[in-house]
C-alpha cells in the first residue's frame, strides 16, 4: 500500500510539474491578424535589421536571432504577457520561441509559415 502511495505522489508531482512547463503555440496567418486587430501584443520580428527595414507587421519589434543584446532585450518584455515571433518562413522564429521558453515565458504564439506566408495571404506590412 505504501509503495502505491509513493507511486501516486511521484505521479502527481511530475503531472503539476509538466502542466507548469510553457508550449509553444504555432498560431496562422488569419489567428495572427485577428489577434492583432483585438488588441496590442508583445510582437517581435527576430530577423536581422535589413530584412526588417525592407518589411514587417504594424508594431512588431525588431529583436535579433542571435543578436549581441538577445538576453537584453527580451529581459524588457512581460514575461507572464503572451508574446508573437516571427521571422521569415518559421525557422528563426521557432528556435527564438524556444529561447523564450527558457527564459520562463508563459505564453508563446510562432506565426507560421513566417512574414512570407503573412504576405501570400495579403496582409499588411509596414515597408
Amino acid at each position: 500500500m505504501r509503495f502505491i502511495y509513493i507511486l501516486f505522489i511521484g505521479f502527481v508531482i511530475i503531472s503539476c510539474k509538466e502542466n507548469n512547463t510553457p508550449v509553444v503555440e504555432i498560431i496562422s496567418v488569419q489567428e495572427m491578424d485577428d489577434v492583432l486587430r483585438a488588441e496590442a501584443v508583445q510582437l517581435i520580428d527576430v530577423r536581422t535589421q535589413q530584412e526588417f527595414a525592407s518589411n514587417h507587421i504594424k508594431n512588431a519589434k525588431n529583436i535579433i536571432y542571435q543578436g549581441e543584446d538577445w538576453e537584453e532585450q527580451i529581459s524588457k518584455l512581460d514575461k507572464e504577457k503572451p508574446v508573437y515571433v516571427y521571422c521569415q518562413k518559421g525557422g528563426r522564429s521557432a528556435k527564438c520561441a524556444s529561447l523564450l521558453q527558457q527564459a520562463g515565458f508563459e505564453k508563446i504564439y510562432d506565426l507560421e509559415g513566417g512574414i512570407s506566408q503573412w504576405m501570400i495571404e495579403e496582409k499588411e506590412v509596414v515597408k
